[in-house]
């Protein structure tokens, strides 16, 4: 069973829950083995970056269960058994998990992957938005 440890929000609203970082914080070079996240609010849509340099997007598999979007990476079998004489790339395993705000509209999440990034796209619901301003007629 994992453990998931709950970060001190970043934001003052409710994409304060959005963040939550799964990690299994057994070792120090564990912890250090999770690629970088970028999480944008746009008008209309969340935007999450994560940065998976030497990756192809048949490499992720993303996911999503009960309001949770999980982000995961395994280990080719290939790259284990290569021998280096030295060796800086980090090419580990993964999973990244986020709640998902209530203001999402989860059936048209969208990815892509282009030049080591992955971007997820998280719509936000028509209810959501902004409603233009409306002029009320005085009778």
């Amino acid at each position: 069973m994992n453990l998931i440890r709950k970060q001190r929000p970043f934001f003052p609203f409710e994409v304060d829950d959005f963040l939550n970082l799964n990690r299994n914080l057994s070792s120090p070079s564990e912890s250090n083995s999770f690629p970088a996240v970028n999480i944008k609010e746009l008008e209309i849509l969340f935007e999450i970056q994560l940065a998976a340099p030497g990756k192809t997007k048949e490499d992720f598999e993303i996911e999503i269960e009960d309001n949770v979007l999980s982000i995961s990476s395994s280990l080719d079998d290939k790259e284990i058994d290569e021998r280096y004489t030295r060796r800086e790339f980090s090419y580990n395993s993964f999973k990244r998990t986020f709640s998902i705000p209530d203001i999402v509209n989860a059936e048209k999440i969208d990815a892509n992957y282009s030049k080591g990034v992955l971007y997820i796209s998280l719509p936000k619901l028509k209810e959501s938005l902004p409603q233009p301003k409306k002029l009320i007629k005085i009778s």
